[in-house]
């Protein structure tokens, strides 16, 4: 009788993981939570070390403030150049801080992936668009601290004000693209996550789960 029981249980598990597994159809993407851990690992890996790369920016555009600072280039214990760098000290301050907090943002994201309502390839366009944003302000906000006139605020001057500028403007476009996506799927749209672990009330197999347990 006991034998009976168990096997009755063991049948009762087995049909509702099956039935769980055909709650996501072909089109239903199936988010992080519901993917292996592997399968996120090498996308956490290249926000990781995209954010390191721009962090060592940040540290390499903090020499380029601190050079405007003194007004030469002197670091010990090497010889002193008497060298002025182009830009002002808000330039190269804010190249410094920029490079810093995009790659900041990436390891928070690298933090967060899991969490966010996205299957394995939403997660990597996602990554991939934020990698691409955290270049584009970095390398942009540069241009205004190597060459006059390069802010990037508005199209039109010279060619090295055109070029930040069209890279701010794409980088601002994907990130409105990717948080109104976040704030759609998290808020709004029903994903996959979202469906009950339970089986329906009055189906099969919950029938089956409770012939089980009451025997």
């Amino acid at each position: 009788m006991v034998q009976v029981v168990a096997n009755r249980g063991e049948t009762a598990l087995i049909a509702a993981r099956m039935r769980l597994g055909s709650h996501y159809g072909p089109d239903q993407p199936r988010t992080a939570m519901t993917q292996p851990s592997s399968s996120i690992r090498n996308t956490q890996r290249l926000l990781i070390g995209n954010g390191a790369l721009l962090m060592f920016l940040g540290g390499v555009a903090g020499f380029g403030f601190l050079f405007v600072l003194l007004g030469r280039i002197d670091v010990w214990p090497f010889p002193v150049f008497d060298v002025k760098l182009p830009g002002s000290e808000k330039a190269w301050r804010m190249s410094h801080l920029e490079a810093i907090l995009n790659g900041l943002i990436l390891w928070i994201l690298a933090l967060l992936l899991p969490l966010l309502p996205f299957g394995g390839k939403g997660l990597r366009r996602v990554s991939i668009g934020m990698i691409g944003v955290g270049w584009m302000f970095s390398v942009a906000s540069l241009f205004d601290a190597l060459f006059p006139n390069s802010r990037g605020l508005h199209f039109g001057g010279p060619l090295t004000n055109r070029i930040p500028f069209f890279l701010f403007y794409v980088g601002i476009v994907i990130v409105m693209v990717v948080l109104a996506m976040i704030a759609w799927r998290s808020l709004v749209r029903k994903h996959p996550a979202a469906v009950d672990s339970q089986p329906p009330t009055g189906s099969a197999t919950s029938i089956e789960v409770d012939r089980g347990r009451d025997a």
